[in-house]
Parts: structure tokens; sequence; C-alpha cells
């Protein structure tokens, strides 16, 4: 599965990177072990933005700079729903499967590695989530990032299904100016 590249521009976001796992691989050569290392990197602005990196290299802090460098290249924009997800959904990757469902306000994120480090660098404050099946990190933070990738807006969709014309988000509107009642005159 070939990802496309992001459009949206990373230089306009405050990003924070966060380093979830190293892992150090060794290839058998004629001469010995040959080390190399592996980095799996999220990168978020916590308002919805999210990516994750891999980078490979024989020193740790390259493989850092390479997921770091392609974290901000496969950004995506989650719809969120205040501080949660809008719906529960369950999406596997690999043998990795993530399920995720949305909670009650000051419910906090019950999660744990790699589902926590991508759904706190999304903005998600309040959901809950189970990691069904294989525990290899790289596996699960795509699962996850899958199933953000697919919540789509549910307003969306009831208005396609009804076909109702589609709205733009609603903005507040303006404040009134005040009237002449509202000011007292002494």
């Amino acid at each position: 599965m070939q990802e496309r590249l992001s459009t949206i521009d990373p230089t306009e976001l405050a990003l924070n990177d966060k380093l979830i796992n190293i892992n150090r691989v060794a290839k058998v050569m004629k001469g010995g072990k040959r080390l190399s290392f592996s980095a799996l990197v999220v990168t978020g602005d916590g308002n919805g933005h999210v990516g994750i990196g891999l980078g490979k290299a024989n020193e740790v802090p390259q493989a850092i700079n390479k997921a770091n460098a392609n974290a901000r290249r496969s950004l995506i924009k989650v719809n969120l729903s205040g501080t949660t997800i809008p719906y529960a959904t369950t999406t596997k990757y690999g043998a990795a499967k993530v399920m995720l469902k949305p909670a009650a306000p000051g419910t906090g994120i019950i999660a744990g590695g790699s589902i926590r480090a991508v759904l706190e660098a999304v903005g998600v404050k309040d959901i809950l989530t189970k990691s069904l099946g294989s525990t290899n990190h790289i596996n699960v933070a795509k699962a996850t990032m899958l199933a953000l990738r697919r919540l789509k807006d549910p307003k969306v969709g009831v208005a396609k299904r009804k076909g109702l014309p589609i709205s733009p988000p609603e903005k507040e509107p303006p404040a009134p100016p005040p009237s002449p009642m509202d000011i007292d005159e002494e």
C-alpha cells in the first residue's frame, strides 16, 4: 500500500515530534553482525493534524531525523468532534487491529503505546481504545493512522444520503451591536 504525499504544508503548522520506538536491527554478514537502527516518530499539532514516519540508518540520530522528515511528509487532517472522535471504528493493518471509541469529556486517553502517542499528537483528549492482534509498534501506529484517516464528518454523510446541500462548518454569528435600550444613561 503506497501512501500519497501529503498536501498539507508542515511549515504552516506548529508541529511537535514524539519518538515512539527505536529498533536495533542486526544483519549477519560474512565478517560478523552489521547493526542498523530504525526509528518510529509521530508528529502532530494537537489540532487535528498528524503524521507518522519510519526512518532507517546506521546511527540513531540519523534514523530519527529521517523519521521526522517522513512524518512531516505524511501529514493528514483528522475529523474530530470536540475533544473526541465522531464515532466508533475498528481498523486492521497487517496483523494489528485497533478499536477506537468516542468517550465523554473528562475521560482522558485510555490507550497504550503507539496508539496513545498518535492520539496525543492529533489532539484527541477523550477516547477509549483497544489494540487487538499484533503488538508490533509500527503496524499498530499505522492501523491507528488508517482509522483516523477513514473518519468522515457524519453531517456530510447524512446530507449526501438525503440529497441536502452540504453546508460549510458553522461559525459563530457576530455579536449584534448594543441597542440603545442596553445603554444606561446617567
